[in-house]
């Protein structure tokens, strides 16, 4: 089946009372069971009953069992944000005294779990520009538990050879975790370039209203984790197997002990979100890529980045990775950081917010928001200038959108 059909085709792991066709939110913190060898078996992960809503809950397992079948995913894990997936793949792999090789140009709150947080627990960090793959190589060593980068990375909009770095990844028996929300699962298929684990913040495209928080954590099941210098992995690869010690320490330790699984009420929503997802993106991306192709037009702007633009550095190598479309987010430069606050106060019709892939288009200025506490040092280190604005597309008519920049650029 495609995309379309597959989405809306997963059956609930129990028949609901009446028949629902949307998966019910189960409102409840427990449940009840027929006797005492049923909720042992619940609580020891001898059955699929679910034991307590912290651990498991029907409703998020439901969007979890669908993402599963849309992807192909040996296990998929929903937890409350796309920081936590992240979080629980990198604790996953880690442990003191190992290292982890991670992009220069990564989202700022994954900087900051890396430089500051993991630091703190005994895990090096090493930062690489992962555009260039020898400048990665060149960190690898015995150490090393996993690499992690973003396939464009945000606001940069920097594409790395996916396939390339999974190869030398693997050559060196190092597992890749790769942060691919900028481009949906309906259209990258991760695991086909060698991808490992992938995580997904599920605020973005998948709830596509900006209504509620959630991420994905999704284990392709490919990985020998019996090469991995974690002690606790090599345990767990003696109980689970090869492939799913991963997923048996997110499963069974992590998600108990850290409590960060999603909700029944987000899971709900964004199973909903799942099932538009596909057209909803396809809207969006084209009206980013006409409108990045207007602004390039338009004087007051100094540079217009989306990688689908044929000029684009990393045009051939977004194609043969991403199809004619590479997400809905484009930059615009300005001259100036005072020109880039004028302008987003001169917007009517794009809001003044951060997200992407909401329905509202969204319009924001990384270096002095999401990247605000970073020095002029650091950003400039992870190449985020004070001139550049992030315009986030959503499913407006994309001529008004237009209208929209041209307005806000008049009273510059």
């Amino acid at each position: 089946m495609k995309y379309e059909t597959k989405v809306l085709s997963t059956k609930y792991q129990k028949p609901d009372a009446y028949g629902a066709l949307a998966m019910p939110v189960y409102q409840t913190a427990s449940f009840e069971f027929e006797n005492a060898k049923a909720m042992s078996d619940a609580f020891c992960g001898r059955s699929l009953a679910p034991s307590y809503s912290r651990i498991a809950n029907p409703t998020t397992t439901h969007l979890e069992d669908r993402v599963r079948g849309l992807t192909g995913a040996a296990t998929v894990t929903a937890l409350n944000t796309g920081m936590a997936a992240i979080s629980y793949a990198l604790t996953a792999v880690s442990a003191a005294g190992l290292n982890i090789v991670a992009s220069k140009h990564l989202f700022g709150n994954s900087v900051s779990l890396l430089n500051d947080t993991l630091r703190n627990f005994g895990v090096e960090p090493r930062f690489a520009d992962f555009t260039n793959v020898a400048e990665v190589e060149a960190l690898i060593d015995n150490n090393t538990c996993a690499l992690f980068f973003e396939i464009i990375t945000n606001p940069q909009l920097f594409v790395a050879d996916i396939r390339a770095i999974t190869s030398l990844a693997h050559e060196h028996g190092v597992p890749v975790i790769a942060d691919t929300t900028i481009v949906p699962f309906s259209e990258f298929h991760a695991n086909v370039f060698g991808v490992d684990i992938e995580v997904v913040s599920s605020t973005k495209y998948i709830s596509g209203g900006g209504t509620g928080l959630g991420g994905l954590l999704i284990d392709y099941g490919q990985f020998d984790w019996s090469q991995s210098p974690s002690a606790v992995l090599q345990q767990r690869v003696k109980r689970a197997g090869k492939k799913m010690a991963f997923s048996a320490r997110v499963k069974t330790e992590l998600i108990t002990n850290l409590g960060a699984l999603m909700t029944p009420q987000v899971a709900y929503m964004e199973t909903l979100g799942l099932d538009t997802l596909a057209i909803r993106y396809r809207r969006q991306a084209e009206s980013t890529l006409w409108l990045a192709e207007q602004c390039r037009q338009l004087p007051g702007i100094e540079r217009v980045n989306y990688t689908s633009l044929p000029d684009n550095p990393f045009y051939i190598l977004s194609q043969q990775q991403f199809g004619k479309l590479s997400g809905a987010v484009f930059t615009i430069d300005l001259a100036s950081k005072e020109d880039c606050f004028a302008f987003i106060d001169n917007l009517h019709v794009i809001r003044r917010a951060t997200n992407l892939f909401d329905r509202h288009s969204l319009a924001i200025h990384p270096a002095s928001t999401i990247f605000g506490l970073f020095s002029e040092e650091q950003r400039e280190k992870m190449s985020v200038p004070d001139t550049t604005i992030r315009l986030s597309i959503g499913l407006e008519d994309p001529e008004d959108l237009l209208e929209d920049i041209k307005q806000a650029l008049i009273s510059l």
